[in-house]
């Protein structure tokens, strides 16, 4: 899922992980990829990674499907292109559906729920 946001690179990056925090989720790492690659010498567009969760939800999952933690904590990606800010993530129903993930239907689509509104606060 990828989507525009109306906000400039460092605000959007901001703005996401105060809606993370704000919706009681804990954001694990922020990496700044485009400052990794000029640390090697490259040039990489501005490019940040988001990786957060929240172990009341994830949990559940991985303990009933260890193969889901390759995919936990979620991502949020963020990069700019142009002057245009995009942030993209893997639903967590695909994830689901990748590693045969059953009976957690509710779960799933309250995690959904939660990327989904997560992102739409800064489109």
């Amino acid at each position: 899922m990828t989507k525009t946001s109306r906000l400039s690179f460092p605000a959007t990056v901001t703005a996401l992980c105060e809606a993370i925090a704000a919706a009681g989720n804990t954001v694990f790492a922020t990496i700044d990829q485009s400052a990794a690659a000029e640390d090697a010498g490259l040039s990489l567009r501005p490019t940040t990674l988001i990786v957060f969760g929240n172990p009341k939800a994830g949990t559940p999952l991985m303990e009933a499907y260890p193969l889901v933690a390759l995919d936990l904590p979620l991502k949020l990606l963020v990069w700019e292109d142009d002057a245009l800010v995009c942030v993209a993530y893997i639903p967590m129903s695909e994830i689901a559906a990748r590693y045969g993930v059953t009976d957690m239907d509710a779960r799933i689509a309250a995690v959904d729920r939660t990327l989904h509104d997560l992102t739409e606060s800064i489109v």
